[in-house]
Formats: structure tokens, sequence, C-alpha cells
């Protein structure tokens, strides 16, 4: 076996580890949020949850690319990015039953699960760091990872307005918020992958 060859399946071999790492932090995150979401009635919980799930799923689909053609890999980010979309509007159809039906958030909860998703998702980009630059389904597993920081602080911040303000309002604005982070991002990759293909 070639140098070279030795060199692609340790890369393939980190690869392997780091999105193995990855979904199961995130499908330990998704059921946590879920549950914790659904006892709080919270539309930024469960849609962080979902947001945790959907990065599940780009991390199981990295898996499969893993030691796969170019094209392969380049039709699992694109496959990453429309479930991410359709997640996403998933989640903007329950903060409009929220918003219609009405909701009690509980702002405690928020902040507290909302601060122990975020220091999961740091923890989930130290380890994708590394493969930031690299091929197409590691570019997309560190925007996903990137973004969930992001929705993280939304959830805290949302908590906080509920409990200052007294009102859902501010939930439902996180959940949706989340909703179209997370729906950026998929659009990115998708773009992201077509470019690969041109």
């Amino acid at each position: 076996m070639s140098k070279c060859d030795c060199h692609i399946d340790i890369e393939h071999q980190q690869q392997w580890r780091t999105l193995v790492l990855l979904l199961s932090i995130n499908a330990t995150m998704f059921c946590i949020e879920l549950v914790v979401g659904i006892l709080g009635q919270s539309a930024g919980l469960i849609s962080d949850a979902i947001d945790m799930l959907a990065d599940a799923l780009v991390y199981g689909v990295g898996l499969y690319a893993v030691g796969k053609s170019p094209h392969i890999k380049i039709r699992a980010a694109h496959a990453s990015g429309v479930f991410q979309i359709i997640l996403a509007v998933g989640v903007m159809l329950d903060v409009v039953r929220r918003f219609v039906f009405g909701s009690e958030p509980e702002s405690m909860l928020m902040m507290s699960f909302g601060l122990v998703a975020l220091l999961a998702n740091i923890w989930c980009l130290m380890i994708i760091a590394r493969h930031r630059h690299g091929e197409i389904h590691m570019r997309a597993s560190w925007i996903f990872s990137k973004n969930d920081v992001i929705a993280n602080v939304g959830v805290i911040l949302g908590g906080a307005m509920v409990y200052w303000l007294d009102s859902h309002l501010p939930d439902l604005l996180i959940g949706f918020a989340i909703a179209l982070i997370v729906i950026r991002g998929g659009v990115s990759i998708i773009r992201d992958a077509a470019n690969e293909t041109s």
C-alpha cells in the first residue's frame, strides 16, 4: 500500500470517529431537549431539539459518505441540506400552532437547558473545527454546528425575555428564528454542493 493510500485511510478513520462522536452528542441532546421542550411548552427548546435531530441526520449521512466517491459525498451533502429544510418547515408549523392555540413556556427550563445545549454545541465545534475546510460532507457538519451555537444563545435569551415580559411571544419568535437559521444552513450546504458539481 502506498503512503498516499495510508494517508487517505487515516483521514477516513479520523472523519469516522469525529462524525460518530458528533452524532452521539446531537442524538442525546435531541432526546433531552425534546422531552424538556414538550414538558416546558417551549417552541424554542423544541426547535433547538429538531435542529439537533437535523444535525444528527447530517452526521449520519456524513458517516455514510466517508470513503465514498466525491459524487456520493456531494449527493450526501445535498440530502443533508434538504433534511434540514424539511425539519425547519415542520418547526415553523408548530410555532404557528402554538401562536394560534397558545402556550405557557417555562423560562427557567429554556435558559438552563439552552445553556446545556450551548455547551454541547461548543464541544461539537471544537471537535469539527479541524475539518471545517475539508471535504464537502465535513464542511456541512461545520456549518450546522456553527449555526447551533447561535440557536442556543437565542433560546437562552428567549427564556430571559419570557421571564422578563411574562409573555410566550419571545419563545415563539426564537423558535421561528431557529427554524430560519436551520433553513439558511440547509440552503448554504445545497449551494455548496451545487458549486462542487459545477
